[in-house]
């Protein structure tokens, strides 16, 4: 079980308006997937195998937008209404989970540097395995303080899943080694610059 550890929890400011908690994770999730380069990243997942049932990378923008926006308000819903418990376990849970949602936060964050950027489709994987079954008991442990928060997180719950299945999918496929297909996406990327 997890507690509160100040330390690698985001500042309580990030979770007390509504505002700013919807747009820490968009901006941290945009600035990642612009800082991954793109155009490089798009080219990297058409040359490799991919898994049935994969979307066309374009789906992956929007949905990942609802996504952080829906983990923020969720965030937003559980901090304000612990905090304003009388109930010292909600208290608690509240801050637990702050703490757990730092922590997928910086997960999430992580695993397209790590997929695409330096192709590690190993660690990558192992990071989104961990950052699913995170997020399954951050959403137990918001559900105790605001029902309404840990539903929040089910459709993100539900994307993770399907992004593992694809993560290990490719990976998989791939025989876990991007290498050689790596370098190719950045040749191509530096011909039409």
């Amino acid at each position: 079980m997890t507690t509160y550890i100040p330390s690698l929890t985001l500042p309580s400011a990030v979770f007390e308006q509504p505002a700013v908690s919807v747009l820490v994770p968009l901006a941290l999730g945009l600035g990642v997937g612009y800082s991954t380069r793109p155009t490089q990243a798009q080219k990297l997942a058409r040359e490799l195998r991919q898994p049935p049932g994969h979307p066309p990378p374009q789906y992956f923008g929007p949905v990942w937008s609802f996504l952080y926006a829906s983990m923020g308000y969720a965030a937003y819903r559980a901090w304000t209404a612990g905090m304003e418990s009388f109930d010292v376990r909600k208290v608690q849970l509240a801050k637990q989970g702050a703490t757990l949602y730092t922590i997928q936060l910086g997960l999430n964050l992580i695993w397209m540097p790590l997929f695409f950027r330096l192709g590690r489709p190993v660690e990558a994987s192992v990071d989104i395995v961990a950052l699913t079954g995170i997020t399954a008991y951050l959403a137990y442990i918001w559900g105790q303080v605001d029902e309404v928060a840990g539903w929040l997180l089910v459709p993100y719950i539900g994307w993770l899943s399907f992004a593992t299945y694809l993560s290990v999918g490719v990976g998989h496929l791939n025989h876990w080694d991007f290498e050689g297909k790596e370098k190719d996406a950045a040749r191509e990327a530096k011909k039409e610059e």
